[in-house]
């Protein structure tokens, strides 16, 4: 390499001629696919919103790189797959990620690793209470119309943790120094609306009641009608959990740990599942409803027992719930209740795909604002997932609706749904490589900036469908670039 930087290196394994590589000046970008996001963002307002939640301790009218700036440079890093402070070492030259910051590719370099560093640690409380509150506002900006009925769905994921971090410890059942990131997802549009994060040996019960209770009032503030479903597993499986539900007028169905009581009580069913499998030679899903009051509990509740036989063996599975249905279908309760494995698969995605358990700082704040970050991720995801989804219509010889089918042919229609909707339907991993992970050249004149795709690139036809969707679903005026 020559003192200006200018260099050539040949590979010979193709037969007909060498091959020849060389650096050129232009802005390059590996990362073009998040431009559409950024437009859908710029209508929706979502990083903006963030920002302006946050307070900024430094003074000055002069500040080299807004709250605002790096909010879009950490919140696109994650959607593209870089998650670490780290990664904007060399991303804050990038063409792309200075156009997202609001930068033209020729201007000054983007916040580094320290300076992310020093924003994500000069976070306070009162910042964090301000994010709760615009996530909610989020969320109910995004519907047209008031809803009638909204199912959240609370879960808790592991977040392993490495080094000296703040209210990092030891957690038996999953064998690790840890955090404990607390999700509340609505399942009708799969947004995050309340996110927590709890210290490594937390109960995932810690300070849910008041959680729910602040996203209750806010809700039926201005929707006074809405029914609210709670769905959870058997860790919120406490009185104060149902209590709080009862108090509040929420439906729920919260799964229960089996215990001795229970299995006597379902034995017959059980037996009675394997007699009709050994006979008929096919899986057997039998329900049986009680009354049941546990040892803590103050009044008996209402359970519902499934049991099941097929040929890996039996299973049973218990859920208390207090949704009028499931007195007269309690199958069709516990069903319902088994749906909220698509907001696990959206948690999965959060925590595995979004990386959100990456909480690497050291202050417990920090990690709680990156926690946040990650969330608004994931919800600009599912925002453009919902501007792009293009389902396939139903068989027109099935007489019954996609939502009320079983087995097989659920599982066959969400193969067939993902097949013709692969955006749509698709989680980061899917986005990045069809979308958002594309090469481009960025060219800026005094009249517009000009970003060159391959004409030859695979997923071409995804990226304008992206481009053209969002267009339409949040119009804004056309700049001429005549």
């Amino acid at each position: 390499m020559d003192s200006q930087g200018v260099w050539q290196e040949t590979f010979d394994f193709f037969a007909q001629k060498p091959i020849v590589v060389e650096p050129v000046e232009a802005h390059l970008s590996s990362d073009a696919g998040l431009l559409p996001i950024r437009q859908l963002d710029e209508a929706l307002g979502l990083t903006e919103q963030f920002a302006a939640a946050l307070s900024d301790p430094r003074r000055g009218n002069a500040l080299t790189h807004t709250c605002l700036e790096m909010t879009r440079s950490r919140v696109f890093g994650i959607l593209a797959g870089y998650e670490d402070q780290n990664d904007h070492d060399a991303l804050r030259s990038d063409a792309v990620f200075k156009l997202i910051a609001g930068r033209s590719p020729g201007e000054k370099d983007l916040a580094s690793q320290p300076t992310l560093s020093r924003f994500e640690n000069a976070v306070e409380p009162r910042s964090l209470f301000r994010l709760q509150e615009v996530l909610i506002d989020q969320f109910m900006a995004s519907f047209d119309e008031p809803p009638v009925r909204l199912t959240f769905d609370i879960d808790t994921f592991d977040d392993p943790t490495h080094g000296d971090q703040q209210l990092t410890f030891f957690h038996g059942y999953y064998d690790q120094y840890q955090y404990q990131p607390r999700v509340i997802t609505c399942a009708e549009n799969d947004q995050v609306v309340m996110a927590a994060l709890l210290f490594g040996t937390a109960s995932p019960t810690l300070g849910v009641v008041d959680d729910l209770e602040h996203l209750v009032r806010r809700l039926r503030a201005v929707w006074p009608d809405l029914r609210i479903t709670i769905r959870a597993d058997s860790g919120f499986a406490v009185p104060a959990f149902y209590q709080a539900c009862e108090r509040l007028r929420l439906d729920y169905t919260v799964g229960l740990k089996i215990n001795a009581v229970l299995k006597r009580e379902s034995d017959d069913l059980l037996a009675e599942a394997v007699r009709c499998f050994e006979e008929t030679g096919q899986p057997q899903r039998l329900f049986t409803p009680f009354w049941y009051q546990a040892g803590s509990w103050e009044k008996a509740r209402w359970v519902v027992v499934k049991a099941e036989a097929h040929g890996q063996g039996t299973n049973r599975r218990v859920v208390v719930t207090n949704r009028p249905g499931a007195f007269v279908l309690p199958q069709a309760a516990y069903d319902e209740y088994a749906e909220r494995g698509e907001s696990e698969n959206r948690n999965k995605e959060l925590k595995c795909s979004l990386s959100a358990d990456r909480l690497s700082d050291h202050r417990f704040m920090a990690n709680y604002f990156r926690l946040y970050l990650h969330v608004l991720s994931a919800n600009l995801l599912v925002r453009v997932r919902r501007v792009v989804a293009d389902p396939p219509t139903p068989e027109p010889n099935s007489e019954v609706p996609t939502e009320a089918l079983g087995g097989r042919d659920r599982k066959r229609w969400f193969n067939r749904r993902r097949e013709h909707d692969p955006l749509g339907e698709g989680h980061a991993e899917t986005w990045r490589m069809r979308l958002i992970k594309v090469a481009a050249e960025i060219v800026v004149s005094t009249r517009r900036v000009l970003v060159k795709l391959s004409g030859s690139w695979p997923f071409l036809r995804h990226y304008q469908a992206v481009a053209k969707a969002v267009k339409q679903a949040y119009a804004q005026p056309a700049h001429d670039t005549s």
